[in-house]
């Protein structure tokens, strides 16, 4: 049955759709989950990006940062200014929060014969511990084989990296933040070659619950970013980069000229 289930699940990279975003690759697909499952069932690893609009515009000053996006197997909408390019440009897309996937690929873990083996990395002391603990109540069953701090010492660094290594989960989350975790990801999956890893920014806190996730009606209509500037008012110079990517949108969609890679 469970073979039966894992056969139908699309995941061959031919069935993934590229559009350009301000010449960055982001990919359509009907069922984000359902592709990554596959991935994992078939032990085909991959690096999974989160696109907004300020990891869009962090790629313009860090090139490094955008040729991994380049580079990645499945690149997702997760903000809504993602939404808004790809509406001017006539394509509806369903937004996919980086944190909603993560759930998701967590919840379903269990379903499919022996569970994924996951591993936490990121976040303060204790956090990924918490939050490996939270899902370990909500799904009993769940195979979280280890969690690791994002304070992690450099002479400690080869120690953990020999233990991954040892471990070989089939789901990495890092939670290091933009764009560090997308650095490191690019850097060390060769460590894990069949493994699926993913960039969760602060889902850990999340889950942890030592920050609280916008409310519904944030996220329904497009303000989760409110709601975060609202938590952490430090963050108004980063959310800056809302209103330029927005403004280097239209100019892109009337002109097409000054995209933020031509990779």
């Amino acid at each position: 049955m469970c073979e039966d289930r894992v056969s139908n699940i699309p995941y061959s990279s031919d069935i993934l759709q590229s559009v350009s975003v301000l010449g960055l690759p982001m990919h359509l697909v009907q069922d984000y989950p359902r592709w990554i499952m596959h991935r994992l069932e078939q032990g085909l690893g991959c690096h999974v990006i989160t696109l907004n609009a300020e990891m869009t515009m962090q790629a313009e000053e860090t090139p490094v940062l955008a040729h991994i996006i380049h580079q990645a197997e499945l690149v997702i909408p997760d903000g809504s200014g993602i939404v808004f390019y790809m509406r001017i440009h006539g394509k509806r897309v369903q937004r996919m929060p980086g944190i909603e996937l993560a759930q998701t690929l967590l919840e379903r873990s269990t379903q499919f014969g022996e569970p994924w083996s996951i591993f936490f990395f990121g976040g303060a002391p204790g956090v990924a511990d918490t939050a490996a603990e939270h899902w370990q109540k909500k799904v009993p069953e769940i195979s979280i084989v280890g969690t690791q701090n994002g304070y992690l010492k450099p002479e400690d660094e080869r120690e953990f990296l020999d233990r991954l290594k040892m471990l070989q989960p089939r789901l990495i989350y890092v939670g290091l933040g933009v764009p560090r975790q997308e650095l490191w990801i690019s850097q060390h999956r060769h460590i894990c070659p069949n493994s699926v890893w993913i960039g969760v920014g602060g889902s850990f806190d999340v889950w942890a619950g030592t920050k609280e996730r916008a409310p519904q009606w944030f996220c329904d209509n497009h303000l989760e970013w409110l709601y975060r500037l609202y938590q952490e008012p430090w963050r108004w110079k980063r959310m800056m980069a809302l209103p330029k990517f927005a403004a280097r949108a239209i100019v892109y969609r009337l002109t097409k000229q000054n995209p933020v890679s031509e990779l």
